[in-house]
């Protein structure tokens, strides 16, 4: 990175330097989205909606291990934002060196762990029936590229603390693209069914890493880790695992969600339920993208405006996200009401699913024009250093809210039961957030200043 790269996150303007980062994020997530939305539509069609549940059983899992590879690098990202805030380019690099070292090693042994006990795992997020051996094939062959993922998730996010947007953007619109291709030449020219679209999802991650690592030693970034950085260091590893176990509980409490959602929707709906929760987590990744785009777009110029001390750019910086992440949430929410009937049959041609998709879709969305809030506020505390109250912010959605009320409700509304508590825990988590907030800028940032 150019130095006037990272000096621009300090003094352009707040809307026009959140649009600046926001938009690339954006366009990233939008594209990675419309990619497994896309990828999705492609199975549905072509494989069927069994195919559809069964890649819904699997996510979690590849996910999870690869939330390694994303919490190592949002965690280490935060070190990088501050440190050139401050312009200390040293620790940045040695930050670095120590992610890449820390994402192979943890990867590697979940992998050799998670293909030793493939038997196990896939029935119990959901995986049983017809679904086991569709679910157990993509599972295999995903799982063998995942160490890949995590790389591209550590290092995309490495790239965005440097102030370069538009190249982390490049790394997520890469692998999208080359993913659809595979797709279609994989399972609709050769006929591979499920083990074409896991091949056709691996080989995008390869892709993806080799955009990365050229990014890196050609020169355009100014992380130059030495030999000697890789060497883990305790105190980095300590600060780096403490900010990014944040978004590791978040993706741990995502597939713990999603093992207890599949398991009680196949009890009380079947396999057409499943499906319709597939289409539900694809369709909320889709209509989301701009809002984590905002939030991706804030943690680099909060985390370098608090490490340079401009207190009054940092809360402008929380005020602006929470306002843009709102009006386009809100318009997002009106978008989903209005076309949920027509949703369905783009995924499957199942009738029962068709059937249940669009109320269900409705519910689930309830709370969307909030989101924002809960989001920009646990990032806040994640970008600034605080990992304790980020990681409890994190955790009051799913852990606090949600897992509770995916006990309760069901027993009294049966599958509308389950699309309730989404929207439940939302506006609770968001309420919760509200207060640690306002607590958190009342005392650092407006007594500091």
């Amino acid at each position: 990175m150019k130095k006037d790269s990272a000096e621009l996150l300090g003094t352009l303007p707040i809307p026009k330097l959140l649009i600046q980062q926001a938009i690339p994020a954006s366009i990233g997530i939008l594209v990675m989205s419309l990619n497994i939305l896309i990828d999705t539509i492609f199975v549905g069609q072509w494989i069927g909606s069994n195919a559809i549940a069964a890649i819904n059983v699997v996510l979690p899992v590849s996910f999870f291990i690869a939330a390694l590879g994303m919490s190592i690098g949002i965690g280490g990202a935060s070190i990088i934002s501050r440190s050139l805030g401050k312009k200390n380019t040293h620790k940045a690099s040695q930050t670095f060196g120590n992610q890449i070292t820390l994402t192979l090693v943890l990867t590697c042994f979940m992998i050799i762990f998670g293909l030793y006990f493939v038997d196990q795992i896939i029935p119990l997020f959901g995986g049983k029936g017809n679904l086991f051996d569709y679910a157990k094939t993509y599972y295999v062959i995903v799982l063998y590229g995942v160490p890949v993922l995590a790389f591209c998730m550590m290092a995309n996010n490495t790239i965005r603390a440097e102030g370069k947007p538009k190249s982390a953007m490049y790394a997520m619109l890469l692998p999208s693209i080359s993913n659809l291709l595979l797709d279609y030449v994989f399972i609709k020219f050769f006929d591979w069914g499920m083990t074409g679209a896991a091949w056709a999802t691996t080989l995008s991650y390869g892709v993806c890493a080799t955009y990365i690592i050229f990014f890196f030693i050609s020169g355009k970034s100014s992380l130059r880790p030495s030999f000697h950085d890789f060497r883990l260091q305790f105190d980095l590893v300590k600060e780096i695992s403490s900010l990014g176990s944040v978004t590791l509980v978040r993706q741990a409490m995502v597939s713990i969600t999603v093992l207890l959602v599949n398991n009680i929707l196949f009890s009380i709906g079947g396999e057409a339920s499943i499906t319709v929760y597939a289409i539900i987590s694809r369709m909320l990744m889709f209509a989301t993208f701009p809002i984590f785009g905002i939030t991706q777009g804030f943690l680099p110029i909060a985390g370098f405006n608090y490490g340079a001390k401009n207190w009054c750019r940092v809360r402008k910086i929380i005020n602006t996200s929470i306002l843009y992440s709102s009006i386009l949430a809100t318009l997002v929410f009106i978008l989903i009401f209005i076309f949920s009937d027509f949703i369905p049959a783009i995924f499957s041609k199942d009738l029962e699913v068709s059937k249940q998709t669009p109320a269900a879709l409705r519910y689930v969305f309830l709370a969307l024009p909030i989101i924002g809030i809960q989001l920009i506020g646990a990032a806040y505390f994640q970008a600034i250093g605080k990992a304790l109250p980020a990681l409890l912010l994190t955790l009051s959605r799913q852990g606090l809210f949600f897992i509770p009320l995916l006990f309760i409700l069901p027993s009294y509304f049966g599958v509308i039961g389950v699309w309730i508590a989404f929207p439940l825990a939302d506006l609770f988590s968001t309420i919760i957030t509200v207060y640690f907030l306002n607590r958190a800028i009342r005392k650092e940032l407006i007594l500091k200043h």
